[in-house]
C-alpha cells in the first residue's frame, strides 16, 4: 500500500471526529454529538481532557461512538450534573441529626406553612425548645438515616421516666408526646429532602391529662368556700384580691395578673366596678362585700 493510500486510510477512520495535537504534545478529540453539537473530550467531572498519545485519543473516541451507537451517550454536563446531584444525596444521607435539625429549625422560622402562612413566634420558639431542650442531646451527630423506630422507642422510654412537674405521682409527664410529634415533623422533611426514603413508622401516644390520674375526681379541682376563704387569709395582701377575683367572678389567671388599680372604681356601698381598656367592650365586675 502506497503512502497516499495510507494516509487516505488514516482520514477515514477519523472522518466522524478530529484528533488535534495541542503544543503541549498531548491529544485533544473532539466529535459531533447526536444534537448537532461539536463536542470537545470532557472527564465526567466535565473537566477538559487531552491524552498522552494519539492511539489514546482514538481509542476514546471509538468508545463515545460506541455509546452514540447504542443509545447511552450523554453530554459531559449532564453526566457531571448527576454526578454532583449523587454526591450531594450521599453527603445528605451522612448528615446529623444536630445540624440537620438546625436547619429544619431555620427553615420553619423563614418559611411559610402548607396554608402560605408564616409560623407565629411562640410556635417556632416551641419547636426550639423541643429540638435543643430533648432531640439535639438525645441524637446529637448521629446520622439522620440511623433513626429508626427501635432508635425513638429508646428516647421515648427515657423521657418517659421524666417526673412531670405538676404532678409527679403521674403516669405521663406532658413531654413525651410533644417532643415526639417534633421529631416526626424533623424525619417527615428528611424523607421529603430525599436524607431518608421514609420517616419511621412510629405512632404518637394520644394526649393524657398530666394533673389527675383516671380515677380522678373532677370535682376536687373546684375550691369550696371554706378553701376559698383560707386562701385569702394565706396569701400577701396585694394578692388577697385576686382570689376573690378568679374564686367568686370567673376571672382567669392572666385577667387577674393584668388588672391595675385605675382598672377598678369603688362604691359606698361596698361593690366595686371593673373597667379595663384592654377589651373593645368593658364590663362591670362586682365584687362581694
Amino acid at each position: 500500500m502506497s503512502t497516499t493510500t495510507q494516509s487516505n486510510a488514516a482520514a477515514k477512520r477519523e472522518a466522524w471526529g478530529r484528533l488535534r495535537k495541542l503544543p503541549s504534545g498531548r491529544w485533544q478529540v473532539r466529535y459531533p454529538g447526536p444534537d448537532g453539537t461539536t463536542y470537545t473530550a470532557r472527564t465526567d467531572q466535565d473537566k477538559p481532557l487531552t491524552f498522552l498519545t494519539k492511539t489514546d485519543a482514538r481509542t476514546w473516541l471509538a468508545g463515545v461512538q460506541t455509546k452514540m451507537a447504542r443509545g447511552l451517550w450523554e453530554p459531559p454536563e449532564e453526566i457531571a450534573a448527576k454526578l454532583e446531584a449523587e454526591l450531594a444525596v450521599e453527603q445528605a444521607q451522612s448528615l446529623g441529626f444536630e445540624e440537620y435539625s438546625k436547619r429544619w429549625l431555620e427553615m420553619i422560622r423563614t418559611e411559610p406553612n402548607r396554608s402560605g402562612k408564616k409560623r407565629a413566634v411562640g410556635t417556632v420558639r416551641s419547636y426550639q425548645g423541643k429540638v435543643t431542650g430533648y432531640l439535639i442531646p438525645e441524637f446529637r451527630n448521629t446520622p439522620v438515616r440511623e433513626i429508626d423506630a427501635a432508635r425513638i422507642k429508646v428516647m421515648t422510654d427515657r423521657l418517659d421516666q421524666i417526673p412531670a412537674p405538676l404532678n409527679p405521682n403521674s403516669k405521663f409527664n406532658g413531654i413525651t408526646r410533644p417532643v415526639l410529634i417534633v421529631l416526626m415533623m424533623i424525619l417527615r422533611q428528611a424523607a421529603r429532602d430525599g436524607i431518608i426514603p421514609a420517616a419511621p413508622n412510629v405512632s404518637v401516644p394520644r394526649q393524657e391529662s398530666v394533673r389527675h390520674d383516671a380515677d380522678h375526681d373532677a370535682g376536687e379541682d373546684v375550691a369550696n368556700p371554706i378553701q376559698v376563704e383560707a386562701l385569702y387569709e394565706a396569701v400577701p395582701d396585694q394578692w388577697a384580691m385576686a382570689v376573690l377575683l378568679a374564686a367568686w367572678c370567673q376571672l382567669r389567671r392572666g385577667e387577674c395578673l393584668g388588672l391595675q388599680r385605675r382598672d377598678i372604681e369603688w362604691h359606698d356601698d361596698g361593690s366595686a366596678t371593673c373597667m379595663c381598656d384592654v377589651s373593645s367592650t368593658p364590663t362591670p365586675v362586682a365584687t362581694p362585700t
